[in-house]
């Protein structure tokens, strides 16, 4: 379906809670730039990322597939083994954009590959690596030289103890620089020169901006640091977690975050800080939309907003993300402006980062049938009642060690399975916090039965083999396979 929008500006941060933002219901929060984005498009409450690790994730939503399908599975700083980047002849939407006469350009975090960079997928742009900030970047450290600006240094340094007893990871540190010498500003006026030079040009144009933020460490300058009261602040209940009918990693990943090495004040302090720093990235959005608004794009240019996934900052006595499938790292900010559609829409259908891909190739009129875990979004911004999936599934496959998950959540129920340890189930409805792992509750076998067939059927049909292990370990109905795989057995399936 092609509609008139031409233009695409997708923006887009790195592990953001959705409980950070206004819009999302938090009335302490200071985001009046993507409120008003939410307040003028469509706000999506039941948004997921397909795999709460940085780069599957962005794998997913430049080839339109889940990340056991596209095979790039964890973070390349921490690889424990699996490949770097996307296979060769991967299908991706910015070359599909660029076949199609798009100008197509990033600005800000790549993170979706070592060896290939944005411009071996048809982006133009100055390739930043890695996962934070590059604060020794040459195109940075001219931007602040031309401009006069102090370099980056930092004090203040939040951090806990290892349990081997050494320092623990940068959690939050004080910024010596002014706004304008930040890398959210830095990057903010390198994306408003790229929307300069694709408005003279006239071609249409997809232009990404990805902050690096507000993905920990937080460091932001005195304002944004200081921005927001500690007292204010209140505590998640689920700080409250004992780990206990949960499984072991959990423990051990709180653990390496050193949550309990710290008082819960500088837990406040360090909530209180990454508020700050979605604060920061808010107003630099705003001098992006902005400039948009000055070059006379707006009707002519549809506007997404999303992160790669979610936060910790604390909850379950984490901090960053891993190995457990809490909502505070899987439900994830959606927001989407098209022009001419509805405006102050919630939707609250089940949706994926990875359904941005199909979305895209919607907006820009391309067919996207090689997107094959993704479905366009743009019946519900245009304020449709398609048929919709009753729940969404998600992944996780290591970050640190191989460890294989899977999720699948709908309405009032999550169901998780953990080959290794125990599986885990929630009632969403009754506990919103996750606290209580209700999984061998008799009065939810019912539940756990049907999740389970269900869980396993989808995975089934995408062709996700960790079927294979639900076949064998838990009641899933009638098999329509071998699951031994031997071609030889026809007594333990269904012809």
């Amino acid at each position: 379906m092609t509609t008139a929008p031409r233009n695409i500006l997708f923006l887009m941060t790195d592990q953001h809670r959705v409980d950070t933002l206004g819009a999302y219901g938090n009335p302490l929060a200071r985001t009046p730039v993507l409120d008003e984005l939410a307040r003028t498009g469509t706000r999506f409450d039941r948004w997921y990322t397909p795999t709460a690790i940085c780069t599957p994730a962005r794998a997913s939503l430049l080839t339109g597939q889940a990340p056991f399908r596209h095979k790039l599975l964890a973070n390349q700083e921490r690889n424990v083994g699996y490949s770097e980047d996307l296979p060769d002849g991967t299908f991706t939407f910015p070359q599909a954009l660029r076949a199609n006469g798009y100008n197509c350009g990033l600005v800000g975090k790549w993170h979706a590959g070592t060896r290939k960079q944005p411009a071996d997928y048809g982006l133009d742009g100055v390739h930043l690596p890695g996962w934070h900030n590059p604060v020794d970047h040459p195109d940075y450290l001219s931007y602040l030289e031309s401009r006069g600006l102090p370099p980056y240094r930092i004090s203040d340094h939040v951090r806990g103890t290892l349990p081997n007893g050494g320092p623990g990871n940068l959690l939050a540190a004080r910024l010596h620089q002014p706004v304008e010498a930040t890398f959210e500003y830095y990057l903010a006026t390198r994306t408003i020169e790229m929307l300069q030079r694709y408005a003279a040009d006239g071609k249409p144009f997809f232009t990404a901006l990805h902050f690096f933020g507000p993905h920990l460490p937080y460091i932001v300058p005195d304002e944004y640091f200081d921005l927001v009261d500690p007292s204010t602040v209140e505590l998640p209940k689920s700080i409250a977690e004992t780990f206990e009918g949960k499984p072991p990693v959990q423990r051990n990943y709180s653990a390496h975050w050193t949550f309990d090495t710290m008082p819960l004040e500088v837990t406040r302090k360090l909530i209180a800080v990454y508020w700050g720093y979605v604060t920061l990235i808010d107003q630099q959005l705003g001098r992006v939309l902005t400039a948009m608004d000055d070059l006379g794009l707006r009707e002519d240019t549809s506007v997404f907003f999303t992160c790669d996934h979610g936060e910790f900052t604390g909850s379950h006595r984490l901090h960053d993300k891993g190995p457990a499938m809490y909502e505070d790292i899987y439900r994830t900010p959606g927001l989407i402006r098209v022009p001419g559609a509805p405006a102050g829409q919630v939707r609250d259908e089940f949706v994926s980062l990875t359904d941005c891909t199909a979305t895209i190739l919607d907006l820009a009129g391309i067919p996207s049938t090689a997107t094959v875990d993704s479905r366009s979004l743009l019946p519900l911004v245009q304020g449709g009642s398609p048929d919709w999936a009753p729940d969404v599934v998600s992944e996780f496959h290591g970050h640190h060690f191989p460890y294989p998950q899977r999720m699948l959540r709908e309405r009032r129920y999550k169901l998780i399975v953990n080959p290794d340890s125990t599986n885990e189930l929630y009632d969403l409805e009754l506990d919103p916090d996750e606290l209580h792992n209700a999984y061998d509750l008799p009065e939810l076998a019912g539940v756990r039965a049907r999740l389970l067939h269900r869980l396993y059927t989808l995975l089934r049909d995408r062709g996700d083999n960790f079927h294979h292990w639900m076949a064998s370990m838990y009641d899933v109905g009638s098999l329509h396979h071998d699951p031994t795989l031997s071609g030889l057995d026809d007594a333990s399936y269904a012809p």
